[in-house]
């Protein structure tokens, strides 16, 4: 009884939170407003992760590559919120659980090691970042959130191909 009582008192302060956001964010479709939160999500992270690897990175090629993330991120996360503000969205301030993780296990490890795990990394998320951007900018019913997917599209293709270059480079350095 206590189970249902708190499940109906959380969704009932899940749909009044949502329900303040409701009249400028319905103008956007859910599919728009997943992409929104994944894509604000895991610009954090690449933040996070790329301030760590400025920090650990051994080989060059990964620090060039790690202070990009920061650069770039940093700016889309900056439109990416100003767009959410101007449709009543409010976006997380913290990375999800996934990427606490791989933060968490990245920071145990130092030197190419280090290097090889963040960029094995970088080159995983990018390519679904390349995929979900894609994605949006094809089939999002918002055309501010469309035309932010498709702004962004380019810079992300260009960090996969360098996020590929510096992994060879680190698997390289290392030997393997």
């Amino acid at each position: 009884m206590k189970t249902v009582l708190f499940a109906g008192l959380a969704f009932a302060l899940a749909t009044s939170t949502f329900a303040q956001d409701a009249p400028k964010a319905r103008s956007s479709g859910s599919a728009d407003i997943d992409f929104v939160m994944d894509a604000a999500k895991g610009g954090m992270a690449e933040v996070e992760l790329g301030k760590l690897a400025v920090e650990r990175a051994k080989n060059d090629e990964v620090k060039k590559f790690a202070q990009r993330m920061v650069d770039d991120h940093t700016k889309a996360g900056a439109q990416l919120k100003t767009i959410a503000q101007s449709k009543g969205i409010t976006l997380p301030q913290d990375i999800d659980a996934k990427d606490k993780a791989l933060l968490n296990r990245l920071q145990k490890l130092n030197g190419a090691a280090f290097d090889r795990a963040y960029m094995h990394a970088m080159v995983g998320d990018h390519t679904k970042d390349v995929s979900e951007f894609k994605k949006e900018a094809n089939a999002g019913r918002d055309a501010e959130m469309k035309s932010f997917a498709s702004s962004t599209l380019p810079t992300l293709e260009e960090h996969l191909q360098q996020a590929r270059q510096a992994q060879h480079a680190a698997t390289t350095a290392a030997g393997h």
